[in-house]
């Protein structure tokens, strides 16, 4: 199976269990279990695999149904979001995926809900081995999704892409801006063959040089980049550059930049309007790199800009500094 374009690429996945998300409820998980569905790794297939129920499949699989009505399970959001698209991925599931599906959502301080559900995805028709991009029409922040099936059947995973919206009142003192519980995602890239630019800004360092944003070795003139959104705009009086497990394949120098810009825009890499940050810098490998006398000041910003030279790995972005401004400016 090719795999088509992701065009929630923007977007935080909000199904991580990283953070914190998982399925609370199916009922019926008989031939996989509903873990797997919000599984971190692309699914995979694997010919001979069989255990005590049957054949194996990384996904959610309820048993044939015999009697009326039709399966469902129920996903938990590590943290509150907004939902803007999703993925229903069947892959690998041929004569046993579900025909149709639908999603609900609601606000809950329940484990299992059981009131306030409301629909976001009208039942839809899927096809087997195949991804389902999704545009999703919902502004409220949610805490829960309710996936159904008709009638039974297998998910390999539900991809739910979105933003993190923190409340801030009350916030003062030093933050990371860009931190994922702070409402901070990357936008775009010049590449990520190795390692997705949504890493660097995940909670803790990176486990391994997998946990990171590496971009391919780089055979022609210019560099890589990557343009993130902060989750607040703000002052910045430190950041830091982690090349945590990268030693062969760091970048060798970095610069930062920052800019100032009106509601949902995502600016250019080649923008004018991008204000130095953090002049070209040497960088080490494997290190933690803290910056704060370096900087330069390009006032309240709400998006920065690392340009890495010529290529390579970087796993952690932090952004420290103080609100300031209108979030929706």
């Amino acid at each position: 199976m090719n795999r088509p374009e992701n065009p929630f690429r923007q977007w935080i996945q909000l199904e991580q269990p990283r953070l914190g998300t998982r399925v609370v409820f199916a009922t019926d998980d008989f031939f996989a279990p509903k873990e797997r569905l919000i599984g971190s790794k692309p699914p995979v297939f694997i010919d001979d695999k069989y255990d005590d129920n049957g054949k194996w499949m990384d996904g959610w699989e309820s048993r044939r149904k015999r009697t009326p009505g039709h399966d469902y399970c129920v996903v938990r959001l590590g943290v509150p979001g907004i939902v803007r698209g999703i993925d229903i991925d069947t892959s690998f599931f041929t004569g046993n995926f579900p025909p149709q599906a639908s999603l609900e959502a609601c606000v809950s301080d329940d484990e299992i809900p059981e009131d306030g559900w409301f629909e976001i995805l009208p039942k839809t028709n899927l096809s087997g081995d195949a991804h389902h991009f999704l545009d999703i029409d919902c502004e409220p922040v949610i805490t829960h999704l309710r996936l159904h099936i008709y009638p039974d059947g297998g998910i390999a995973r539900l991809r739910v892409y979105g933003e993190i919206r923190p409340d801030f009142s009350g916030t003062d003192g030093v933050i990371d801006l860009l931190a994922l519980e702070n409402g901070g995602r990357a936008l775009a890239c010049s590449d990520e063959h190795y390692g997705s630019m949504h890493n660097l800004n995940v909670a803790g360092r990176g486990v391994n040089m997998g946990d990171g944003w590496e971009t391919a070795r780089r055979r022609g003139p210019g560099n890589d980049w990557v343009v993130l959104a902060l989750g607040h705009p703000g002052i910045v009086e430190a950041v830091e550059i982690d090349t945590a497990h990268f030693k062969g394949n760091y970048p060798d120098r970095a610069t930062l930049a920052g800019m100032l810009v009106p509601g949902d825009e995502v600016p250019a890499h080649d923008d004018s309007r991008w204000q130095p940050l953090l002049p070209e810098t040497k960088l080490e490998m494997d290190k933690q790199h803290v910056f704060s006398d370096e900087l330069l000041s390009p006032g309240t910003i709400s998006h920065v800009l690392l340009s890495i030279f010529p290529d390579g790995g970087v796993s952690r972005l932090r952004v420290n500094g103080r609100i300031s401004g209108d979030k929706n400016a």
